[in-house]
């Protein structure tokens, strides 16, 4: 199958090697093309624009960073959709907001092109080794046509409903993942301040009803000061943005979600935008100097 990837970041990489590795023909589009030497050196083919890419696939994919980063590669002068034929696949597994998703598959039914919602979630290691969860918004018949493609990518594939729904189920889980991470690196400041092994505690607590995928994934990488990328920070107070916005359309008040917004926000300012979602833990710990309670 000839299929485009645009957006070759730390999962998206990942997620088109496995295009490569089931046999698929791969047409590749990144910003900065060295992000993509590894995949033009094991057989991609590069293209100059996601309009250049696009044209002639029978599925166009994309993973990148923002909702205007969306809505450039395929609604913008040099987007996929230009050049995208009718009955093509159009698949955005990028987190980005359910209106823009909406609006990408209006104009793309209008062009005769089956658009498709699914953003993932298993953050580096599920793009890696093949065990996302992807949930999709759209039509159930593009839906049925993608899952070939999505068993390429993930274990946990699940319709959610019509255009925007994968979108609004991302916004959930990103909720929850907010109030766990918060709830983790509290728990841990005061397994430091009681005086216990951290480690200890995470064989006691990780089995229980706390057992949570951060908890398994995440904190061992804090015990270790890894506090690298799985998922940006800076991408995680866009997601936690978008689920605010929604959130004040539908008139919910989520006072978790907004102090989570909060933390990571100033988190992102001070200079840790591009580290992984568990350094959390530094801007907690920053507020335990700042009250002279350190752990």
């Amino acid at each position: 199958m000839k299929i485009t990837w645009i957006g070759t970041g730390v999962m998206g990489q990942s997620m088109a090697g496995h295009f490569l590795s089931a046999g698929h023909e791969l047409t590749i589009f990144s910003r900065t093309k060295d992000k993509a030497s590894a995949l033009i050196a094991r057989g991609a083919k590069w293209a100059e624009s996601p309009k250049e890419a696009a044209a002639g696939a029978e599925v166009v994919c994309a993973m990148v960073a923002y909702p205007t980063d969306v809505e450039e590669v395929f609604l913008g002068r040099y987007g996929a959709l230009q050049t995208m034929q009718p009955k093509t696949l159009c698949i955005d597994f990028t987190t980005s907001s359910p209106s823009l998703a909406l609006k990408i598959f209006k104009k793309a039914s209008k062009n005769g092109v089956f658009s498709l919602d699914a953003p993932v979630s298993g953050g580096d290691i599920g793009a890696r080794e093949a065990r996302l969860s992807i949930m999709v918004g759209g039509e159930p018949s593009a839906f049925e046509r993608a899952m070939p493609l999505f068993k390429c990518l993930g274990k946990t594939i699940i319709y959610q409903g019509e255009a925007g729904s994968g979108q609004h189920a991302k916004m959930v889980n990103q909720i929850m993942i907010a109030g766990t991470m918060m709830g983790m690196c509290e728990g841990l400041l005061y397994a430091r301040k009681a005086g216990l092994n951290p480690e200890r505690v995470f064989s006691s607590v990780g089995g229980g009803a706390a057992a949570s995928w951060s908890l398994s994934n995440l904190y061992p990488r804090i015990l270790k000061n890894d506090l690298g990328p799985g998922f940006y920070v800076e991408h995680f107070v866009k997601d936690l943005q978008i689920a605010l916005n929604e959130a004040k359309q539908m008139k919910l008040v989520l006072p978790g979600l907004e102090l989570a917004e909060k933390l990571y926000a100033l988190l992102k300012a001070g200079s840790g935008a591009r580290l992984g979602t568990q350094a959390l833990i530094k801007q907690m710990e920053t507020l335990q100097r700042d009250k002279g309670t350190e752990a």
